[in-house]
């Protein structure tokens, strides 16, 4: 399995309470909504449950493994069953395609350049999918929905669509606005499915939070990279953050360990008891 996280190489430095209650999603506004768009909207409102603010988690999208004690929520690949008594949150990689992977999608729907050449994220091998016009998010939509289902399925309570912050490494290519537009269909799904939605990282798009619908963060590194006020004031504090590093994991838990749920994990989050693995806490 190719891990869908844990893009530390890839950004760039512009890029204490249980409130587990259930809260409705905001739907995306439209100024003229089409009959089609109506229906849309109206199923982004389905009624969602957040994770619960400032507790123990762990991320686990590298492989699954028994939580450790006192963790209540945990984020795991699509591909992995859910735990059992924690919030659990469904990792899938969304805006790229997994490593080897290029042959699950239509080759129109992979991105190319102007010489025609498929656009990859180098630093993971993953094919970058073309999210440019309205016709083709539809159907990488309707591809991603499908593990939406598979989520909602093995008993998920929300998903973690990786890489939104995609546009940012291939400006030459791609736009927010086309970012968030894909967000929104993905978003709508997920709701009428009862599965709340994270935005992973991303900080150039928290000001469209409540436009795109997302209901919570999952932030790598706003530690190391001093974002973390910046997304607990987006997402009144329900921010869920993985650190890599010493430093980042000192910085989040020196401003932040009241207020949000913080761990260090490895960078690879390999499985326990496998050569590497790592998990702290504040």
């Amino acid at each position: 399995m190719s891990i869908t996280a844990v893009k530390t190489s890839m950004r760039t430095e512009s890029h204490g309470n249980d409130s587990s209650q259930s809260t409705t999603a905001p739907a995306s506004p439209s100024p003229s909504p089409s009959p089609s768009a109506s229906a849309s909207a109206s199923a982004s409102a389905a009624t969602v449950t957040p994770p619960p603010k400032h507790v123990p988690w762990d991320y686990q999208i590298g492989g699954a493994y028994a939580l450790p004690d006192g963790v209540r929520v945990v984020s795991r690949s699509h591909e992995d069953a859910a735990a059992p008594d924690a919030y659990n949150i469904c990792n899938f990689n969304a805006f790229q395609a997994q490593e080897n992977a290029e042959g699950d999608w239509d080759s129109d729907l992979l991105l190319r350049d102007a010489g025609g050449d498929v656009v990859y994220n180098e630093d993971w091998g993953e094919a970058v999918l073309d999210i440019r016009t309205d016709a083709k998010r539809q159907r990488i939509a309707s591809e991603v929905n499908a593990w939406i289902d598979e989520c909602a399925t093995k008993g998920y309570q929300a998903v973690e669509p990786d890489n939104y912050d995609t546009f940012t490494r291939f400006p030459d290519h791609l736009t927010a606005g086309q970012a968030t537009a894909f967000m929104k269909l993905l978003v709508v799904h997920a709701h009428a499915k009862g599965l709340a939605v994270a935005q992973k990282n991303t900080l150039e798009l928290v000001s469209e939070r409540a436009s795109v619908g997302l209901d919570f963060a999952v932030v790598e590194e706003c530690g190391q990279w001093n974002e973390c006020g910046e997304f607990a004031a987006a997402f009144d504090n329900n921010v869920l953050v993985v650190e890599y590093t010493a430093k980042g994991m000192a910085n989040a838990c020196s401003g932040w360990s009241d207020t949000l749920s913080i761990i260090r994990r490895d960078q690879d989050v390999v499985l326990k008891g496998a050569s590497g693995h790592l998990r702290k806490t504040c």
